[in-house]
Order: C-alpha cells, then sequence, then structure tokens
C-alpha cells in the first residue's frame, strides 16, 4: 500500500504543461509532412496513395503542397533521398468553410463533449480516450466528456460515417442546446479516409451535419485533441488545412 504513493513522489507530476507550456516529449505526435520546395516536386507527390501532396510551380520554382486533409501519416514522403521536411507540431485543428465563431469565454472553463464513433476503425477511439488520461488530464482546462447530447457543447465525431450512424449523428445533433459546435476528427470524418464515399459511407461528416472545426490525422494525436477542443472556444489559434510551399 505505501509503494504507490512513494512511486508518485519520485516521478513528480507527469501532466503535460501544455498550452501554457511548451510539450517536446518523444513521441507525443507522429507529425505529419510540411510542404517545401524540391526539384524532385512531381517523384514526391506520386508516391503519396491518397493524393495529399500535389506538385505545384510558383515563380518558376518546383515546390510541392500539402492537404493535411487527406494525409493518413504513412510516412512515404518521409522516406528516401528525397525526402520532405516533418513537423512535430500538435496544432492541427482547422476550421471548416462554413465555421461559426468561437464559443468564448463562457465555456474556456466549462466544456462538455460528446464523443461519436461513426464506424471509426478504432485508432481515433484510442486516442480519444488517452486525453482523459494523467499524462493529459483534460480536466485541468475545463473540458469534460459527456454521455448525453442534451448536455453537450461540442459534438465530436470520428469515422467515415457509416449508413447506420447517418440517423443517430442528425438526431446527436439536433438534441444539442445552442450554441453548439461540431468537431470533425480525424481523415475518415473530412472525406471518408481510406473508405471513401460508397453505398456503407457517406464520406464525410459536412453532409450529415454543419461542421465547425477539422482536426485531420490518422489518427490525430490527444494533444491535437485538445488544440482542436481549445480551437472551437478561442483559447488558441487554429491551424489551416491546406499548406503552400
Amino acid at each position: 500500500m505505501s509503494f504507490w504513493p512513494y512511486y508518485g513522489l519520485q516521478r513528480g507530476i507527469t501532466t503535460t504543461a501544455w498550452p501554457d507550456g511548451a510539450e517536446d516529449s518523444a513521441g507525443i505526435t507522429p507529425g505529419r509532412p510540411r510542404a517545401g520546395q524540391t526539384e524532385h516536386a512531381e517523384e514526391i507527390a506520386a508516391a503519396c496513395p491518397t493524393r495529399a501532396l500535389k506538385a505545384v510551380s510558383q515563380e518558376g520554382r518546383d515546390g510541392v503542397a500539402v492537404d493535411f486533409s487527406h494525409c493518413i501519416h504513412c510516412q512515404r514522403c518521409r522516406q528516401g533521398d528525397n525526402a520532405l521536411p516533418w513537423s512535430t507540431d500538435f496544432s492541427w485543428g482547422a476550421p471548416s468553410a462554413s465555421a461559426q465563431p468561437a464559443l468564448g469565454s463562457r465555456f474556456t472553463r466549462s466544456l462538455q463533449v460528446l464523443y461519436v464513433d461513426a464506424g471509426a476503425c478504432g485508432a481515433c477511439v484510442n486516442e480519444v480516450r488517452l486525453i482523459d488520461a494523467p499524462p493529459y488530464n483534460l480536466h485541468r482546462l475545463g473540458i469534460f466528456v459527456t454521455a448525453t447530447p442534451r448536455d453537450a457543447d461540442v459534438l465530436l465525431v470520428a469515422g467515415p460515417i457509416t449508413d447506420a450512424m447517418r440517423t443517430a449523428i442528425s438526431k446527436a445533433y439536433a438534441a444539442m442546446p445552442e450554441p453548439k459546435r461540431v468537431m470533425g476528427m480525424g481523415t475518415c470524418a473530412i472525406n471518408g479516409g481510406v473508405f471513401g464515399e460508397s453505398f456503407a459511407c457517406a464520406g464525410g461528416l459536412e453532409k450529415i451535419v454543419p461542421v465547425d472545426l477539422w482536426l485531420p490525422g490518422c489518427p490525430p494525436p490527444p494533444l491535437a485533441i485538445i488544440h482542436g477542443l481549445l480551437s472551437l472556444v478561442g483559447r488558441v489559434a487554429p491551424a489551416a488545412l491546406e499548406e503552400q510551399p
């Protein structure tokens, strides 16, 4: 019985200080490609299996643009002699084209989130579980997970939106009180990801409910999820969904 208090005192506080402090622990994010100028733009873009990379030419110089909404972190563009630079940041949340204003100061210390798995492979689910674990401790930021849409301020959805979940998501959104926001988590929620659009999948959350913030990644790491939630209340600046060289 006396071992655990002693062990805790030895290790000290392990919860990240982000966003108030820097976080550079190893493995905290899988990273993602960065746009850049290169003579091998066509070759690098052709290696991307999801067409997240596009060869562009500006002022006579070739480069690679990145569309994060399609990136699945396969790291093919990171291999070989002509690799793209790789970012290790986790500020990934990007506003949608129809995004509403940030919820504001009333929600900075009390934000209720309803998570819905709409046919995800399980990777996004595991990352959501981690945000409430001691290393991230979501509650320290005033963010809580709720089990009912009637208490929810944010609807967080992952997965390609399978046919069986269309009605469930629509009803959950309708039951949420105003003001409310929607965050699509992962490449699958943005455009269907590797599943795409078919008779079984809607191929994107925006075809079911209006979306305020996209969180690209396959899957996005815990701090990227937290960045997205904090963006919805205006505590941190959102990122961009595309990057030009």
